[in-house]
């Protein structure tokens, strides 16, 4: 089993091969450049370093959001390109997963969180336990602080995991309402990684979980500003 593994959900864009139960290439950019200038060439990078041609791909797993409109947009016009040039299948793997999956083997509640901007992050939480997972509190852009009550009514003693771009917004509040109980990720785990998307497509598209490329669209949670703008507009 062959599969690239796409993510340009946030300001990293990251892109990897999968085959057989292991990464052989990765490559990851934290830049000022936008995913339409950085996102084919890495594509054509990881390829080359894999020694694979294009047509030796079996899927395409990617992070299908949510996250920045922008960066979702030019990911999903990409991978449903290559979807149906190749002629192969789309695996949706959610961001919160994908980056939730960097911390498996940790011991705690893992809690994805990224700048939804206006003081709320896409979040849900998770409970691993071996290579798989429990999804705890479901996907959604909630205020970080209702975020924290969440969290609090489920912890007990068990310590939080952090990670994904939120934190570096909301440290100061993580760290002073959840004090020792939380723990922040270190900056190489903190990120979106698409080793991480694609091991979990593997594991998803064992389970039949893919979809065509005609089929395939991006998971948003919320309206973009554009349109929560028009609709403020068209109100009585």
């Amino acid at each position: 089993m062959k599969i690239l593994g796409v993510d340009s959900s946030g300001l990293t864009a990251s892109v990897s091969v999968y085959e057989d139960g292991k990464i052989i290439a990765v490559n990851s950019v934290n830049n000022n450049k936008t995913h339409s200038q950085t996102l084919l060439p890495m594509i054509d990078y990881v390829m080359k370093q894999a020694e694979l041609e294009p047509e030796e791909l079996d899927a395409i797993a990617t992070a299908c959001g949510p996250g920045s409109f922008t960066g979702l947009r030019i990911g999903a016009a990409t991978v449903k390109g290559l979807s149906l040039a190749l002629d192969i299948p789309v695996i949706p793997v959610s961001t919160l997963e994908g980056l939730a999956y960097n911390a498996v083997g940790m011991d705690g509640i893992v809690c994805p969180v990224m700048d939804a901007r206006r003081g709320q992050v896409y979040t849900a939480a998770y409970r691993f336990k071996g290579d798989s997972y429990e999804e705890i509190i479901s996907k959604r852009a909630v205020p970080v602080g209702e975020l924290a009550d969440e969290l609090d009514a489920l912890r007990g003693d068990k310590r939080i995991i952090f990670l994904g771009d939120g934190v570096n917004v909301h440290e100061e509040f993580i760290r002073e309402h959840f004090g020792e109980n939380a723990y922040i990720v270190l900056p190489h785990h903190r990120l979106q990684d698409a080793s991480s998307v694609a091991v979990l497509g593997a594991m998803l598209f064992k389970d039949g979980k893919y979809v065509s490329g005609d089929a395939f669209e991006p998971e948003y949670l919320r309206l973009s500003q554009a349109e929560r703008e028009r609709l403020e507009k068209e109100k009585p």
